[in-house]
């Protein structure tokens, strides 16, 4: 049985997360303590208790996601069985280096907070927005997007996630954003969904973000990952260091390539899929790309009770899925 880790993103986020596992967890404590410590504010009163304007903030929401995912990952750490792939949703992709060994908590922390903050400064100076679109497959959306560009060549619009079969994520400026909605409703779309963004992520909006980034990148020392992290630009496993800051960089302006991600792991042999991190979004991905496959979620004690007790090989036998 081989087994991946994913983990979540942005917008999985919500009020409370993270403090069952903080109160039974000593591990997980840990990374919520010395998150509070590496940022200098309390990064865990805002998880657990908000408000919720706050938790929402991107340059918040980063680390805050991110911290929650590494303290449920090291509440599993001591029965942990090896995995045989992981891969991370945008954000998520920083817990998986840290789970692969690639990065460590207190630099990943430090450098999703300062993405959040680049991000957040790169969408007051471009104004953008994302958008939902249920329904379509994405050779026509692509097509809306480029047809969109064609007619506004000032303008940016792309697809953003390419999250399962018939849900995607586009993403850009207002103005090409609302045509581009405008038309996938005409061409046939169940659903198109504005997101309660303001920025235009995984888009060329984000292309002053990631120049700068870049050199905060770069500042940081990365290991060779010691389990393949299948990146979202390319949606192929990365491990080497210099691989894995392009990735980083790269990922700012680039769509996430989560369908092919997913059908990498497949093709290589993945069975079983765990979620670990606030909410269950990608478990609901996973499942709609490859319908028969297993899932299973560690996001509160209960989830990390259910792993650690049965352990990995016992999975099939849990019901857990």
């Amino acid at each position: 049985m081989k087994v991946a880790l994913v983990f979540p993103g942005q917008g999985s986020q919500y009020l409370g997360m993270g403090k069952d596992i903080y109160e039974n967890y000593h591990e997980a404590r840990a990374i919520f303590d010395e998150a509070d410590e590496t940022l200098g504010f309390p990064l865990s009163k805002i998880c657990f208790e908000g408000p919720k304007e706050e938790l929402d903030d991107t340059i918040n929401t980063q680390p805050a996601v991110f911290t929650m995912s590494v303290a449920c990952l090291r509440a599993l750490e001591s029965k942990r069985e090896a995995a045989s792939f992981i891969a991370g949703h945008s954000l998520g992709e920083y817990t998986a280096l840290v789970a692969a060994g690639a990065l460590g908590f207190a630099d990943g922390l430090r450098l999703v907070r300062e993405r959040g903050r680049l991000m957040k400064l790169a969408g007051q100076k471009n104004p953008g927005g994302m958008a939902a679109i249920i329904g379509l497959d994405a050779e026509t959306i692509e097509r809306i997007c480029q047809e969109i560009s064609f007619r506004l060549p000032a303008s940016t619009i792309q697809i953003a996630n390419y999250n399962s079969p018939g849900q995607i994520v586009i993403s850009g400026d207002k103005g090409a954003l609302g045509k581009a909605m405008a038309m996938a409703k005409e061409r046939g779309a169940k659903r198109v969904i504005p997101l309660a963004v303001s920025i235009a992520a995984h888009s060329p909006l984000m292309r002053p973000a990631a120049e700068e980034f870049r050199r905060a990148v770069e500042a940081i020392p990365f290991s060779k990952a010691h389990i393949p992290v299948v990146a979202n630009a390319t949606a192929r496993p990365i491990t080497e260091p210099e691989e894995i800051k392009e990735e980083l960089v790269a990922q700012l302006t680039s769509p996430v390539r989560w369908v092919e991600s997913v059908r990498w792991m497949l093709a290589q042999g993945a069975t079983v899929f765990i979620e670990i991190g606030p909410k269950k979004v990608l478990t609901g991905l996973i499942r709609r790309i490859e319908r028969g496959v297993q899932t299973m979620n560690v996001g509160d004690v209960a989830g990390v009770e259910s792993l650690v007790g049965e352990g990995w090989g016992d999975l099939r036998k849990s019901g857990s899925f």
